[in-house]
């Protein structure tokens, strides 16, 4: 697995790996996590990826987090 890039961007780290012809597209926010795999097929460059962690997608992701973290604290007030 080769590493392509990692970063921290609003708080989550983004980690970008390349494996068995796939970009793997790893989101972390504390004890939460989201992963993506993407063809490389699908992606003509690198530079390309950059639109999974600005605009939309990005604003998609986050969203998924908080609605992730709402989950957790629910089911962790039950225990």
């Amino acid at each position: 697995m080769r590493v392509v890039k990692e970063f921290i961007q609003e708080e989550i780290r983004v980690s970008v790996f390349s494996w068995n012809n796939k970009y793997i597209l790893k989101y972390e926010l504390g004890p939460m996590e989201q992963t993506f795999k993407i063809s490389e097929l699908d992606i003509l460059e690198e530079s390309d990826l950059e639109s999974f962690w600005d605009g939309e997608f990005f604003e998609k992701v986050k969203l998924r987090f908080q609605e992730m973290g709402k989950s957790l604290r629910g089911q962790m007030e039950i225990l």
